[in-house]
């Protein structure tokens, strides 16, 4: 299945115009998106000569950290690049992944943080900014206007159900992220002189068994919460993010409802497509450990252990120090992330039936 990117552009025009009743604003965004193409494009050419190091780099052991949104991902994420166990991306990083473009664009970062899509997060729900360490996804999208991001933010809203178009198995365009993705790993390692990455990618969770078999020597952290928890704090997240953007809450129920549902479903499915892979044995599971977001509250020194020794990370006296301070602060936090289901017009019963297979294989203990 081709779905070329003009497609999506003008659907995703037509269905934020549509819903939102904006239609000049996308035709800026989409104006800036093509100068940052051709930006980057320009850039990474540049880059293979000046830093000739880049043609021949080989990516060792990365670290892939894979979950639903707000299943610990990002804590994870940041807490093991903070102790120099590997370096990940910051998000004006993944918007500029060129060397070159980075060494120009740096001075104006605090400009850029001021007209950042960032600034509509909700800093409860998920504190970020162009600076912050983010999900590889994000290059995703803004590379090639592809990807569960445009699905969960913009193309869920469209009539026709349009997850087929972001599906691998309907349409897998894997090779080209993989290769993209190698190509910003490799240029973070070389200009931060680190020498392992550490990702964070939810869309992963589709197909582990086909991105174990792109990077053969990578591991990855799968987080695992409960779907009663996760499922509403993901969906608060978004709707949270597009209501400051767009007045989410302010829209008519029947819209609203349409939206909830076909995130909802997606999110569901992200988890078990991973479930099933790894019940079928399809999954290596000496490369996959997982990680349950409640020993990351209530157990974190002893998942530490674990996690160092299956990333093969020797701790050294700081970061010991740093895992008992952060164990104690993880057990005595209170999260100020409030939601409830009725919200999202979500109940227990269906939430259980729905994720019935996550449930019976992680949590039947």
């Amino acid at each position: 299945m081709k779905i070329s990117i003009f497609k999506r552009l003008t659907t995703a025009y037509k269905i934020i115009g549509k819903n939102f009743n904006t239609w000049f604003s996308p035709i800026i965004t989409a104006f800036v998106l093509s100068i940052l193409k051709l930006a980057v494009f320009t850039g990474m050419l540049l880059d293979q000569i000046f830093f000739s190091r880049i043609n021949s780099y080989k990516l060792k052991k990365p670290i892939i950290i894979v979950g639903n949104p707000r299943s610990g991902t990002t804590f994870l994420h940041r807490y093991l690049i903070r102790n120099k166990i590997g370096m990940g991306g910051e998000l004006w990083k993944l918007l500029y992944p060129s060397i070159i473009l980075q060494k120009l664009v740096k001075p104006f970062l605090p400009f850029l943080e001021k007209i950042s899509p960032t600034r509509h997060h909700s800093t409860v729900a998920h504190k970020t900014s162009l600076q912050s360490i983010e999900t590889d996804d994000a290059s995703i999208f803004f590379r090639f206007f592809d990807g569960f991001f445009l699905y969960g933010f913009i193309m869920s809203w469209a009539e026709e159900d349009l997850f087929h178009w972001f599906d691998p198995k309907k349409r897998d365009m894997s090779k080209r992220d993989y290769k993209w993705l190698r190509s910003i790993w490799t240029r973070t390692l070389i200009s931060s002189k680190a020498d392992r990455y550490i990702g964070k990618l939810f869309s992963v969770s589709t197909n582990v068994p086909g991105f174990l078999e792109s990077f053969p020597d990578a591991k990855i952290l799968y987080m695992v919460r409960d779907p009663l928890s996760v499922i509403p704090s993901g969906l608060s997240l978004v709707t949270g993010v597009l209501d400051k953007r767009f007045g989410f809450w302010s829209l008519p129920e029947e819209r609203r409802a349409h939206f909830i549902n076909r995130l909802y479903k997606a999110l569901i499915e992200l988890q078990v497509r991973f479930v099933t892979d790894w019940n079928s044995g399809a999954i290596d599971k000496e490369r996959v450990m997982l990680v349950h977001f409640d020993d990351l509250m209530q157990n974190f020194d002893s998942l530490m252990t674990e996690i160092t020794d299956f990333v093969d990370h020797k701790p050294d006296s700081d970061m010991i120090a740093d895992i008992k301070e952060t164990a104690k602060k993880q057990r005595e936090f209170k999260s100020k992330h409030e939601y409830d289901l009725s919200k999202f017009g979500l109940s227990e019963t269906q939430i259980k039936k729905d994720a019935k297979i996550i449930y019976d294989t992680f949590f039947n203990e």
